[in-house]
């Protein structure tokens, strides 16, 4: 018989929806055992901060119970402006002495109190023999908005067991899903905020959010056709054709993801410039945003680059009786992050 690993409740909560993911891990893969998305009010989370925590409480309960999922082990994963993630160069040292070292040392690289964040890091695999020093990947995420998400779980009797960040969790699944190594821009486009993480020899050594989103094109069709949010949501998709309305849409829809585009070029600007005999093979692309139409063109277009609409679930086993093949296609790119959480074991 197949050995069954118990795994964390995968709960992906963003400015626009919460995505929620089981898996069971069965042998040497995964079978998919729950997925699916609430949205949330607007305004209820904001730049990563959770604003209206019985609102969230309220829509995950509900979800949760709608997917039958009992698992009350969880992993939830924090972005924005509240979270630094921060590459950095020290000399080799064990790990007690490396952990000494950071919480004395810690200050120098991150631009909050101390005594406001929690901390954590991960030693990166070195590339160069020989070499005296080590990159070290330094995480520091405010307390306040890490403990308003912990306590809205806690009241819902939601046991969390890992608290994670977005390109981390995106990192994760991409290799476990895809096996390979190559150099890759895993790019999320979620509806406010885009998370860039440059992964190099199967290491992450580029992370960064910022504050743009599919939203923005969502308010931007709506208030120039005159069309509610729901409708401007099926245009931006190209569910719904406007011929009448193309030199318009196409307006907006160049003017928006153009900045996105030199967002992600500015990131691999920078990663060529350290790495110059690294060059990128292709770009992951995931999130909300991801399924904007003709989106993956336009990047692929700009970049010069491979673009590839990342589906975690290719590789797992899905029970075609309980899940949708359609449903499951259609909400694959935004459930990215959720999916890198639900692979982590619950043997903590």
């Amino acid at each position: 018989m197949v050995k069954k690993d118990n795994l964390i409740t995968g709960v992906d909560i963003g400015s626009h929806a919460i995505k929620v993911c089981q898996l069971q891990k069965t042998g040497t893969t995964y079978k998919l055992i729950a997925v699916g998305s609430a949205a949330l009010p607007s305004g209820a989370v904001e730049d990563g901060v959770l604003q209206e925590p019985l609102e969230v409480g309220k829509a995950l309960s509900a979800l949760l119970k709608n997917l039958k999922i009992k698992n009350k082990k969880i992993g939830i994963s924090i972005s924005g402006y509240s979270v630094i993630v921060k590459k950095i160069n020290l000399e080799e040292m064990e790990y007690d002495a490396l952990a000494k070292y950071i919480s004395a040392e810690a200050e120098q690289y991150i631009p909050f109190d101390l005594d406001d964040v929690y901390i954590d890091f991960q030693k990166l695999p070195t590339k160069k023999e020989g070499t005296d020093r080590c990159d070290i990947m330094l995480v520091a995420a405010k307390k306040e908005v890490v403990n308003d998400y912990l306590d809205m779980l806690n009241e819902l009797k939601l046991n969390t067991v890992l608290v994670d960040v977005d390109g981390f969790a995106l990192e994760n699944i991409w290799e476990t899903v895809s096996g390979r190594t190559e150099n890759v821009a895993l790019v999320d486009i979620g509806a406010s905020k885009m998370n860039i993480n440059i992964i190099s020899e199967g290491v992450s050594v580029l992370a960064r959010d910022i504050v743009v989103g599919s939203e923005q094109l969502t308010d931007q069709l709506a208030n120039a056709l005159n069309v509610d949010y729901l409708q401007a949501e099926r245009i931006k998709l190209g569910i719904v054709p406007l011929e009448e309305h193309k030199k318009t849409v196409e307006n907006i829809f160049n003017q928006t993801c153009t900045q996105w585009v030199l967002e992600i070029k500015k990131a691999i600007d920078l990663y060529l410039a350290n790495n110059p005999d690294q060059p990128l093979r292709s770009i992951i692309l995931s999130g909300g945003g991801a399924k904007v139409n003709g989106l993956k063109e336009y990047i692929a277009r700009e970049t010069g680059l491979d673009v590839i609409a990342f589906n975690p679930f290719t590789t797992m086993i899905i029970d075609n009786k309980n899940l949708d093949e359609q449903y499951l296609a259609t909400i694959a790119p935004e459930m990215a992050i959720a999916t890198g959480l639900a692979i982590r074991s619950a043997t903590f």
